[in-house]
């Protein structure tokens, strides 16, 4: 409840109040009067409370308490408490107080008010009848001469009111007056939520008698409660009193039933589970008052699904909901699954009064590990050939009854013994858990006929505490090795041996067997050429010996890094045969057999002598150390003219300078010999040729560019008739483009003699002609042809024939186009033309019988006399004028209009 303290310091009262009422409530004196709870807005820190009765006392919390003996008392008691402290000033409240089952003295006119009301508290302790009628707080006024201390007003009571009331309605709550009704008339009023602010007149008040109902049953789950505020003013509308507050609860009826959030819960629990376990939790939610009984659920457990091992193997605490084991013997390998009724009861419970809902928890079982894997037998046995790998050899196979695809049921499988090297290992099958034995290295029958493996098996999750393994988690595994036909090996493979190149044909160079690993199968080996890429080798078929058949050479394109390989094949005659390769290695060292040649064929110098001038040359050999460099560079002798106008001095091991000797030598290209030695034993000389254009420089000693032209062998006249070619070249170019865009431009400027729009000219279209029937190819084409001359009719054989020739006539003469037309004589010319080639007989078509060979008969194509027009009655064809001068000649034959 919200109060205004003297000193304006909103202050909050939780109602019921230690400042109850202007109207003193009957209330029962007991040992200490109930909690009550006050806050002066500063968290009530060194708040003080008295009593003004000695023989009561005001606990630091509000409460009353008797101070001494109080059944002397013959009356209600009457009494003031103040509260105060260092942040407030003091507030004030009386409290009355009677004794238990004695009302309290009443005027007479009120006598049956009061009696029903106190039944009323009787029959419902948690409802507070509001008082009969509320006071105006009277205004005290104060002395202009004397200053006193005006006390706060008092609080009015809450209201309540039950909610789903049944009427009648509307149905009275309080009457409101102001002790100056006697003297004028007053106006009653009440604003607020649920009086002229939505939701409206649910609360109405009389203007006049000042009684305010409650318009409509409450609803407390909508809304707990209405702060309004009560108006008197006079019949001018000016405010008489200050306004009111008054508070209506709405007091809870257990008008719903506790919801669960879900129908069904779904919760686990591990098999084994000891008494007292928890399970899930449940809530359920009702919107009633939780502070009442009305709100307060209880849960209990109505049925279990199955009553295996015990009926009752779980229990619900009724307060929180939780539900525990009770009882032990939970084994998910007999009931994986329970399906529990909990019911959820209002009214702390009480099943006669309260409201109750029902849902189904449904509690898993979940899987331990109690169940340890057992092989199905004590021995497996398999077998595997020799030399492979990734083979499944033995399939072991295992029970366990946990769960399936579980960590407590997956199988991991072990070898402990019998296979030292690792030549096995066990795949589980993820699906049906077995084990699956793989050879993961090869095993050779020469060396083990048969294996002796002990397995264990166990699961991917400990056993549970308490579980032992069992013995039938071991077992034995017999793996028998299969002999097969294994290909011929070369021991050494690749081979490699060391030869001089320039070995003769005919050499022996090696012998390349194999071996055969059967050593209990008596097999012959025989021995092939598989690759020899310079085709320089032979091999003996029976025993492998390597006999060249060509000179090895290691300057061959087929020799890399002084190393030749060739691929031989060794098959025994086993059944099956088997074979296998080995790789020959040949390392060719070198000798002296390839002259060096000189680097570069080709340079320039320049015509007068320098000191920097010169020309670095090199040699190229492609022999190795010790057979290349440093090489020897020199002139030979002859000619005497090679060594009078060039000189060749040393730079280093592998580079020497050749230089002009002379002064000044003569442009033009020259081929300087120079012989090159190598450091070889014995050493090996090249005659070369070096081409040496020579040219006038510049300043830079760089050749000119006419230097170089004439360094070419081109003279000054070459060179201008070079020049004069291309300028005469370009003209010739030049004048077709101007030639071709005077074309063009005569051709855009020709005028047309008729307007392309009315340019209606008939053109005679010729077209191939068509054989007969699909059913007679057999025809003379010539007969669908004009004859050249009449021997071609006079010869034919009597019979069907074609006559269609030109009279032997002199030909009509038609008339002359003038050269310069005048455009209104063209439609004479036309007329004229017109005229000429109907009056002349030798113009096509002409006037004779046509006959025209028989076509054959059975075509499927049906006759041209059955197709007639599809349209029916007069067409308009008026829009044939809008398609322009074209088409204005069938606009006239076939358009609307009057026949002329």
């Amino acid at each position: 409840t919200r109060c205004y303290m003297f000193y304006k310091c909103e202050c909050a009262l939780q109602y019921p109040s230690l400042f109850s009422s202007l109207r003193q409530r009957r209330i029962f004196l007991q040992t200490s009067f109930p909690g009550q709870k006050f806050d002066d807005c500063m968290e009530n820190e060194g708040v003080v409370f008295q009593s003004g009765d000695a023989r009561f006392s005001v606990g630091t919390d509000g409460s009353i308490y008797t101070q001494r003996e109080v059944a002397g008392l013959s009356g209600p008691v009457q009494f003031t408490v103040t509260a105060s402290g260092p942040h407030t000033h003091v507030w004030e409240t009386t409290v009355k107080l009677a004794l238990t089952g004695q009302p309290t003295p009443s005027p007479p006119g009120n006598q049956k008010e009061n009696e029903k009301e106190e039944e009323e508290v009787k029959a419902s302790p948690e409802f507070q009848a509001p008082p009969t009628v509320i006071m105006f707080p009277r205004q005290r006024e104060m002395s202009s001469k004397v200053l006193r201390r005006q006390k706060r007003d008092w609080v009015i009571p809450p209201i309540n009111v039950p909610e789903n009331s049944r009427g009648p309605f509307p149905q009275m709550l309080v009457s409101i007056r102001s002790d100056q009704d006697r003297n004028i008339s007053i106006r009653y009023s009440i604003t607020g939520v649920g009086a002229d602010q939505p939701p409206n007149e649910v609360f109405s008040i009389d203007p006049v008698a000042g009684k305010m109902f409650v318009t409509k049953p409450l609803d407390r789950e909508r809304r707990s409660s209405y702060h309004l505020r009560a108006h008197a003013v006079n019949m001018n509308g000016e405010r008489v009193e200050s306004p009111i507050d008054l508070y209506i609860y709405v007091i809870d009826m257990n008008d719903n039933r506790p919801e669960f959030k879900n129908q069904v819960y779904n919760g686990s629990v591990d098999e084994g589970s000891k008494p007292g376990t928890f399970v899930m939790h449940l809530a359920a939610f009702d919107n009633d008052d939780n502070t009442t009984a009305n709100g307060m659920v209880r849960y209990r457990i109505l049925s279990q699904t199955p009553h295996s091992p015990i009926p009752n193997m779980f229990t619900i605490n009724s307060e929180t909901g939780d539900i525990v084991t009770v009882a032990a013997g939970l084994d998910r390998e007999k009931v994986s699954q329970y399906s529990i009724i909990v019911q959820a009861t209002d009214m702390e419970g009480n099943l006669n009064f309260g409201l109750s809902n029902t849902a189904t928890a449904i509690i898993s079982v979940t899987d331990i590990n109690d169940n340890p894997p057992e092989l199905t037998s004590r021995t497996f046995s398999g077998e595997v050939p020799e030399n492979r790998v990734n083979v499944v050899v033995a399939n072991l196979t295992v029970i366990d009854r946990d769960q399936p695809h579980s960590p407590n049921w997956n199988a991991v499988y072990r070898i402990i013994s019998g296979d030292p090297i690792g030549h096995f290992t066990i795949i589980t099958d993820q699906h049906t858990n077995d084990g699956m034995v793989t050879v993961v290295k090869p095993v050779d029958f020469e060396q083990n006929r048969a294996f002796m493996l002990t397995v264990v098996v166990n699961n991917q999750a400990p056993l549970a505490s308490g579980i032992q393994s069992s013995l039938q988690s071991t077992s034995g595994v017999t793996i028998s090795v299969v002999d097969i036909n294994e290909p011929p090996y070369f021991p050494t493979n690749p081979k490699s041996i060391r030869f001089e190149e320039g070995v003769p044909a005919g050499t022996s160079l090696t012998t390349f067997s194999a071996s055969d690993p059967d050593r209990f199968m008596q097999q012959s080996i025989r021995y092939s050429k598989l690759a020899d890429p310079a085709d320089w080798l032979s091999i003996n078929n029976t025993n492998g010996q390597i006999i060249t058949t060509a000179t090895l050479d290691r300057e061959s394109i087929y020799v890399k890094n002084n190393i030749y390989e060739a691929t031989f094949l060794a098959v025994d005659n086993g059944s099956p045969m088997a074979s296998g390769t080995g790789t020959l290695q040949i390392y060719l060292i070198d000798v002296n057999d390839n002259a060096p040649s000189l680097l570069p064929r080709e340079s320039q110098i320049c015509e007068r002598i320098n000191r920097n001038a010169g020309i670095n040359i090199t040699a190229a050999d492609t022999d190795t150390d010790p057979n290349v460099g440093p090489f020897v560079f020199e002139l030979p002798t002859f000619p005497a003219s090679i060594r009078r106008n060039w000189t060749v001095s040393r730079l280093n091991g592998d580079y020497a300078r050749l230089s002009l000797r002379t002064q000044y030598l003569e442009p033009g290209v020259y081929e300087v010999p120079v012989i090159v030695t190598d450091s070889g034993n014995p050493p090996l000389s090249n005659r070369s040729i070096i081409k040496v254009k020579v040219c006038p420089c510049d300043e830079n000693g760089d050749c000119t560019l006419v230097g170089a032209v004439a360094a070419a062998g081109l003279g000054t006249g070459a060179i201008i008739a070079i020049l004069i070619c291309i300028i005469i070249l370009l003209s010739m170019v030049l004048v077709f483009v101007l030639w071709m865009k005077r074309r063009e431009k005569e051709r855009q400027t020709k005028q047309l003699l008729i307007d392309p729009e009315d340019d209606v000219r008939d053109n005679i279209l010729k077209y191939d002609e068509e054989g007969g029937g699909e059913e007679d190819q057999d025809y003379d084409l010539s007969q669908l042809q004009q004859p050249d001359s009449l021997e071609h009719i006079i010869s034919k054989p009597p019979g069907v024939r074609r006559v269609d020739e030109r009279p032997i006539i002199p030909e009509s003469q038609y008339p002359i186009r003038p050269v310069v037309p005048h455009p209104g004589d063209i439609g004479d010319f036309i007329n004229e033309g017109l005229r000429a080639a109907d009056n002349d007989p030798t113009a096509p078509p002409y006037d004779s019988l046509l006959v025209f060979d028989y076509e054959g008969s059975g075509s499927t194509v049906g006759s041209v006399s059955s197709l007639n027009s599809s349209s029916t009655g007069d067409q308009d064809y008026d829009y044939l004028n809008d398609w322009g001068p074209r088409f204005k000649k069938l606009a006239d034959m076939y358009g609307g209009g009057d026949d002329e």
